[in-house]
């Protein structure tokens, strides 16, 4: 047995060497499907499959309300949540790190209740963990660092005990936490406990909890009930904001991943139909080996071959071209990681996604699994073929038509997957040129960005000269037309809301609206027009009359018919006074429904200002606003070197930020099509070749009694359309089942959007004719001389 298998691998090698065009086709085909899904499991593993690095990941859920939790409400329900072990309050953010006489460097920081790692089941590899009394106001200031910050400080164990600043306050370090570990993504690099105050009522915590033994965090409508009725019962909440309602706990990876999971599942799908698509073509190249290859079949059926022995050659030679193709495949998956990594919504996923062995590995399987679907075709069509006829009709390709209807349902299956990929693409496509039209109500073009984090261990007023320090030396930049600075810049989902009070409506209560806290400039630099009245100005100060400027849609639902300017609005404190009306803008997401209610205040009239500022500089005509970011960084370091630069950017990569996923996606998944394009016209122009050699002498019979050649590129040209066209209708009725999955990524069109549906139809047709092409020419050219001589 094992004689007969090195025996057809020599052969096999001697075939492949003798037929390098169809070796090369067949090895670069598969490697393409290959190469292509290893790379998206790579990517994809670490967030849908691998794991998550803690003990008791299964049993805990995160609340309802994300982000939306208050120390109060926390501190009210500690220790008696109905339903769960214990629960943690968190909130990530970046911070500012000292340690000793390194550089101060900006670090996303968590800041958490004493429970966080119990809850989680994560234990330090070194020192401690939280313990009861670290969350109190008072307590000894602590940390614990991630591993890779422990290794990029020297990896000393003797780490333990010394002290680093973050955010201007010296922590003794106490922990370090395992290699791999992460939380709530793998961007964080540091934990501290926060200090919980029972009169804190800012909403900007995430709580997470283990559930009690016998309870499902899949399942905990009842026990989330009693604690809705026990939230009802002490806190009263607006009707926008209120937590006793669509109350739910999510299980804790469906948390981490549900933003980046439809875009990994709609690549991983589009790479498997890609990979089931390069397998049609190979079977169809393997189908044209066993035409052609007949005669040879028969005789040693004739003499005596079995079956299996017949079949068993051409098994070795797709493994051979399996293993080739896996190969060339890990070496594509490998240079494709990066590339998908850039492409891929990962966020701070991408900080842990790195390729390894596993890429190889996958590689490898999904070649190997490729080759088992590939035989099957040429197999079908040996156990059904009538073998020993063949010697009767040699010259007439016996086995051809049996394989030749097999190649036909390949090509129709390859259109109808290609047809999948391109609706998918066709739709977001559609999807994100919807969004782009959409006019988020600012400058998003010539405008820069950069978003600073001041030091918190200054004062208000400390912290206020910096703010006006850092705009006054943007703005006389060169090629600066304006700048300013606000908290929060439209597009980017955040932001306060606050209680809105009408000093002329006193019945009216419970209300709310967006509040944005900026400077002077602000609104003329990110070009939020003034309809009526003024903007926020210098002279705006503590001392001074408190002011306010109010948007559009706050002026018609609150004063509609009235002159707003003039009239007093507050939040529960200071009443300020309306000065000025200016236009709606899309302050949190470029999809919601209808423009918010938004006031804008000056920041100098806070009592408290916030660290987290973003910068914005309006270009002046003919500059570009890239040019601007460097310029900015360093004004910044040299007016106030304990600011930290987050990041800096430019009002157009935020609108593209807003777009979400789905921008991202559909470059990917266009890609993908294009492939699938190009994938399916080799398939095509092979089988429509090979269709045109089976039938060759007896057009040559026909263009000798009179029929012009015309008529038989025709035919060969409406085999391929018709081909194409079956194709087609299959692969718009799987696609209408499949671009469901993309509903969370479509804004402004229908999942069987008939516009998208039609265009990835229509090319799929004009591939298919063009690939016809070539072979009907040379049909219809073809001397019938010589081909009744051959």
């Amino acid at each position: 047995m094992s004689g007969s298998w090195i025996a057809d691998v020599r052969y096999s090698l001697r075939r492949l060497w003798a037929r390098p065009g169809y070796a090369l086709l067949a090895v670069l085909t598969l490697a393409l499907g290959v190469g292509g899904t290893a790379a998206t499991y790579g990517v994809t593993r670490g967030v849908l499959f691998d794991p998550l690095p803690y003990s008791h990941a299964r049993e805990v859920g995160v609340f309802w309300k994300k982000t939306d939790w208050t120390e109060e409400e926390f501190l009210f329900i500690r220790g008696r949540v109905p339903g769960f072990q214990q629960v943690a309050l968190y909130r990530q953010r970046d911070a500012i790190l000292r340690d000793g006489d390194a550089p101060a460097r900006l670090v996303s920081n968590v800041a958490a209740s004493s429970e966080l790692f119990d809850v989680l089941g994560a234990v330090p590899v070194l020192g401690r963990g939280f313990r009861a009394g670290d969350d109190v106001p008072g307590a000894e200031p602590v940390a614990v660092l991630s591993f890779g910050l422990w290794q990029e400080a020297g990896g000393r164990p003797s780490i333990i005990g010394s002290r680093v600043t973050v955010d201007g306050m010296p922590r003794t370090v106490i922990g370090v936490m395992p290699r791999g570990f992460w939380f709530p993504d793998p961007s964080v690099r540091i934990w501290t406990p926060v200090p919980l105050n029972p009169t804190t009522r800012n909403w900007n915590s995430t709580l997470v909890g283990r559930v009690a033994p016998g309870h499902d965090v899949s399942a905990m409508a009842a026990p989330v009930a009693q604690l809705t009725a026990m939230l009802a019962k002490r806190f009263d909440y607006p009707v926008q904001w209120d937590k006793t309602k669509d109350a739910r706990i999510t299980p804790l990876r469906d948390d981490l991943t549900s933003a980046m999971r439809p875009a990994l599942i709609a690549t991983l799908g589009g790479m498997a139909l890609i990979l089931l698509i390069a397998c049609a073509n190979v079977a169809a190249l393997m189908l044209g080996q066993v035409d052609a290859r007949s005669v040879e079949f028969a005789v040693r059926s004739a003499l005596g071959a079995s079956r299996r022995r017949l079949i068993q050659p051409l098994l070795t030679e797709v493994m051979l071209i399996a293993l080739a193709a896996g190969a060339l495949g890990a070496a594509l998956a490998w240079g494709g990681f990066t590339l998908l990594m850039r492409a891929l919504p990962l966020g701070a996923w991408a900080v842990s996604a790195t390729p390894d062995w596993r890429v190889f590995a996958a590689a490898m399987a999904v070649a190997i699994a490729a080759a088992l679907l590939v035989i099957l075709v040429p197999t079908l069509s040996l156990s059904r073929g009538d073998l020993r006829g063949v010697l009767t009709k040699a010259g007439a390709r016996g086995i051809g038509a049996r394989g030749g209807r097999l190649e036909n349902s390949l090509v129709i299956v390859e259109v109808a997957l290609a047809v999948m990929i391109a609706t998918g693409a066709a739709l977001l496509a559609h999807s994100v040129a919807n969004m782009y039209a959409i006019h988020p109500g600012v400058r998003t073009d010539g405008v820069a960005v950069v978003d600073v984090i001041l030091d918190s261990g200054l004062n208000r007023a400390r912290q206020l000269q910096t703010v006006d320090e850092l705009t006054t030396a943007v703005r006389e930049l060169p090629g600066v037309g304006s700048a300013g600075a606000a908290v929060e810049l439209p597009l980017r989902g955040g932001g306060y809301n606050a209680p809105l009070l009408l000093v002329e409506r006193p019945d009216l209560k419970g209300l709310t609206t967006e509040f944005r806290i900026v400077t002077p400039g602000y609104l003329e630099s990110i070009g939020i027009a003034l309809y009526h009245g003024r903007t926020i100005m210098q002279a705006d100060r503590l001392e001074t009359e408190r002011v306010v400027v109010i948007n559009e849609a706050l002026a018609q639902r609150y004063f509609a018919g009235v002159d707003p300017i003039g009239k007093m609005i507050g939040e529960g404190g200071v009443p300020a006074r309306v000065v000025g009306v200016v236009a709606n803008a899309v302050e949190r997401h470029l999809t919601d429904a209808a423009a918010v209610p938004v006031r804008y205040v000056a920041v100098a009239q806070m009592p408290w200002i916030d660290r987290e500022q973003s910068l914005v500089l309006h270009a002046a005509a003919g500059v570009d606003e890239t040019s601007l970011l460097e310029p900015a960084r360093r004004a910044i370091a040299r007016v106030a070197p304990g600011v930290a630069v987050q990041q800096m950017t430019t009002m157009g990569r935020v609108l593209d930020r807003a777009i979400g996923p789905a921008r991202q996606v559909v470059v990917l998944l266009s890609l993908l099509t294009a492939l699938a394009l190009i994938s399916g016209a080799i398939g095509i122009y092979g089988v429509i070749a090979h269709f045109a050699t089976r039938r060759r002498r007896d057009w040559a019979i026909r263009v000798a009694l009179g029929l012009p050649g015309s008529r038989v590129i025709t035919h060969v040209i409406g085999h391929g359309a018709w081909l194409v066209t079956v194709g087609i209708a299959i692969g718009v009725v799987g696609a209408a089942g499949l671009t469901r999955l993309l509903s969370s990524f479509l804004y402004g069109v229908s999942a069987i959007d008939p516009i998208a549906f039609t265009a990835a139809a229509t090319a799929l047709l004009a591939v298919g004719v063009l690939a016809a092409l070539v072979p009907a020419w040379r049909a219809g050219m073809t001397d019938p001389i010589i081909a009744l001589r051959e």
